[in-house]
């Protein structure tokens, strides 16, 4: 068989997969080395990619050894404190096991996107993958999809639970409560993050959850954006009021602009306003007052990730537990209240 393509133009997968009579995911799994591949279809899609010449590098080297020793993480958002934490632990635990790691960020929520991020971390001939995506939406596609290889994600969302490693959000919220509450705050608001994202819905369950609890009242939380900017404008709305001693914020950043909105409203912190974060990202020990939070141990969550990614490579069922309880870091910002 002899095969041309334009002239100027390198072979793609969809060329391969068009003159072997086959979809382009058919590809990907050849280039995977996939069980599921009937030896006829594999051996059609290997000549015509020898006929074009079609060979990525990383493909082409675990085509000849049988591994290519590459994790992937498909990711939705790595701007965010949390998600890039988790990947940069990740990265560290699966250099430390011998692995690399190739990662495809989601350029939304929608199947195509993820389908394409997907397929782009097939090419790569991933043995495993990583799912970092804290909304729900993504979740819901992904439950639709056959992913052919292992995988864990590193959210609890009552889907794909199965395969499922996380920091137990609502521990934390409820630590974090707990805390203003034995400190004898019983005014207390809750500071919520986007209401599409996991451990937002999470973070406010726990604070609800641990109020009820202490037959503490309550008042809606208030949906924020987890940027610092929305704590400190939010911060100014509810202290036009002030019917409150203390605040549970569900990230340092909101309550780093929440800490701004009190200064600048000529009231003390702690002395005033006592206001607790979550996520004790680097900045929050140096903040004024440093930062009363809940601290989640990422590189404990990127060891786990790879161990139970490597057990199931190995054929083992059993992994580490799927839940790691997060530390509430005491510091300055919070104290018992004034009146």
């Amino acid at each position: 068989m002899t095969v041309e393509l334009p002239k100027g133009r390198a072979p793609s997968i969809r060329d391969v997969a068009r003159l072997s009579g086959v979809s382009h995911q058919t590809v990907s799994r050849v280039l995977n080395n996939h069980p599921s591949i009937k030896a006829s279809t594999k051996a059609r899609v290997l000549q015509v990619m020898e006929e074009l010449q079609y060979r990525p590098n990383r493909a082409a080297r675990a085509l000849s050894r049988g591994r290519s020793r590459t994790i992937g993480i498909l990711s939705a958002s790595s701007d965010q404190y949390g998600p890039a934490s988790s990947i940069a632990a990740i990265q560290n635990a699966a250099r430390e096991a011998g692995y690399y790691v190739n990662t495809a960020n989601l350029a939304s929520g929608d199947r195509a996107s993820i389908e394409e991020a997907l397929n782009h971390l097939m090419l790569q001939a991933v043995e495993g993958i990583v799912v970092i995506a804290p909304q729900v939406r993504v979740f819901d596609v992904l439950a639709q999809l056959s992913i052919d290889v292992p995988y864990v994600t590193l959210q609890s969302t009552g889907r794909l639970d199965d395969h499922a490693l996380s920091v137990d959000q609502i521990a934390g919220a409820r630590l974090a409560t707990r805390h203003l509450i034995d400190l004898g705050h019983r005014n207390i608001y809750h500071l919520a993050g986007p209401q599409d994202w996991i451990e937002a819905e999470a973070r406010m369950r726990g604070f609800l959850d641990e109020m009820g609890a202490r037959d503490v009242p309550t008042t809606a939380p208030i949906l924020g954006d987890w940027t610092a900017d929305f704590g400190y404008h939010a911060g100014r709305e509810l202290l036009r009021v002030r019917d409150f001693t203390a605040i549970f914020s569900s990230n340092d950043q909101m309550a780093l602009g929440l800490i701004h909105a009190a200064r600048e409203a000529g009231l003390d912190v702690p002395g005033d306003l006592s206001v607790v974060g979550f996520d004790d990202i680097p900045e929050a020990a140096h903040f004024w007052p440093p930062l009363t939070t809940v601290r989640q141990d990422f590189p404990e969550l990127g060891r786990r990730c790879i161990a139970l990614l490597l057990r199931s490579l190995g054929g083992e069922a059993e992994g580490y537990p799927g839940t790691i309880v997060p530390e509430l870091i005491v510091r300055a910002s919070t104290a018992p209240p004034s009146f």
